[in-house]
């Protein structure tokens, strides 16, 4: 493959509605398109999952372009590769910056697909033509306002809802949602709001028959949440703990969760995820792919990521229209029945939509190799 051009757009988008967890509420997402053209005019997408603030990891927007720009896209120059699996082996001289990588690594295994004319879910793998697709709901302004979008989404057929939580925003909320919804599938994720000394009260939130709790402790909390575990029934899911293939295989030998939550952008990207999900199908371990508030087209790479065996749990890839008035991808992702169908054209099988990314657009650098 030879790359003749890289692209680097910058855009702010307001989200449809505020998203807020137990750390911080997100208004607006300001993110990066990664294009890469190769030598022939065909290009490949990726897109910056970083926050504008280093509240969920290290990373931030502006970061991910340092790290682009400074690091990672001057190693592809004069760099030969047949595959998209020998990127991350590139990128590995540079330490962490996974969202970054993610990124550029994204747009490469499109263009690697579209040049073979595949679907970005066949070339990784995927099994499945279409997917089950869970809604996250951050926290509300009231539990009566949780309940009417509980209550709108399990008429859709969503197959799963989850809930932020947070100290004194937990078992209160819990409970008036297993009062109206007794059986409706449900999750919590917590984004590390609490700590061990308050195992007595996470033991009460085996009362509500919890598909899983997400994250209750702090990202390297590795033996605290394997301590957790054993007190509990309700399963532990791992999400900021896992950055890694090494992470994934600390957590399940230690016995810190019967979950793993996989995001593209914070393992590094497609290959490692990869990597964590083959492992965690050999040790029956669930999986599920989490979700960044993405727009199209990392939400594009996340549904062909989900398609693959090991991905039994709906993920948190809802429909463009949860997030945003237009999405920057067309035809927009639609959930019909709780499902996504995954596409079948090359690549990640969404065009561009010129239109909102014009009307986004803060900044572009182009990049000639």
């Amino acid at each position: 493959m030879k790359i003749k051009e890289i692209r680097l757009q910058c855009l702010k988008m307001k989200m449809k509605y505020p998203f807020q967890n137990s750390i911080s509420t997100v208004k607006a997402k300001e993110f990066y398109i990664v294009s890469v053209v190769n030598e022939n005019d065909k290009t490949g997408y990726g897109e910056t999952v970083a926050f504008d603030f280093p509240w969920y990891t290290e990373e931030t927007v502006h970061t991910n372009l340092l790290a682009l720009e400074s690091y990672l896209i001057p190693l592809l120059r004069g760099f030969e590769f047949q595959h998209p699996n020998e990127i991350s082996k590139r990128f590995a001289v540079v330490k962490r910056n996974h969202m970054a990588k993610a990124a550029l690594e994204g747009a490469i295994w499109d263009l690697y697909a579209k040049e073979r004319n595949l679907s970005l879910a066949n070339v990784l793998g995927g099994t499945r033509q279409e997917i089950k697709a869970g809604i996250s709901l951050g926290i509300q302004p009231s539990i009566k306002d949780l309940l009417y979008k509980i209550e709108a989404h399990a008429e859709a057929g969503c197959p799963r809802i989850k809930v932020k939580i947070k100290q004194g925003w937990d078992l209160n909320v819990l409970k008036e949602i297993r009062a109206s919804f007794p059986t409706i599938p449900l999750m919590v994720d917590a984004n590390s709001a609490y700590n061990l000394q308050q195992i007595d009260h996470l033991r009460r939130f085996d009362e509500f028959d919890l598909i899983m709790i997400e994250q209750p402790f702090a990202d390297g909390d590795f033996l605290d949440h394997a301590i957790l575990q054993k007190q509990i029934t309700t399963p532990i899911c791992l999400d900021e703990s896992i950055h890694s293939f090494e992470d994934t295989r600390l957590a399940i030998n230690l016995g810190s969760c019967q979950i793993i939550n996989i995001k593209i952008g914070r393992v590094g990207g497609l290959f490692e995820a990869k990597r964590i999900h083959d492992f965690c199908l050999e040790k029956n371990v669930p999986v599920w792919c989490g979700g960044m508030l993405e727009a199209g087209i990392g939400r594009a790479h996340n549904i062909a990521l989900a398609s693959l065996p090991g991905f039994t749990l709906p993920g948190d890839i809802g429909g463009s229209s949860h997030y945003w008035e237009k999405d920057i991808i067309t035809p927009e992702v639609i959930v019909q029945d709780g499902r996504i169908q995954v596409p079948n054209e090359s690549g990640i099988g969404f065009a561009l939509n010129e239109e909102t990314i014009a009307n986004n657009l803060i900044e572009e650098k182009i990049i000639t190799f």
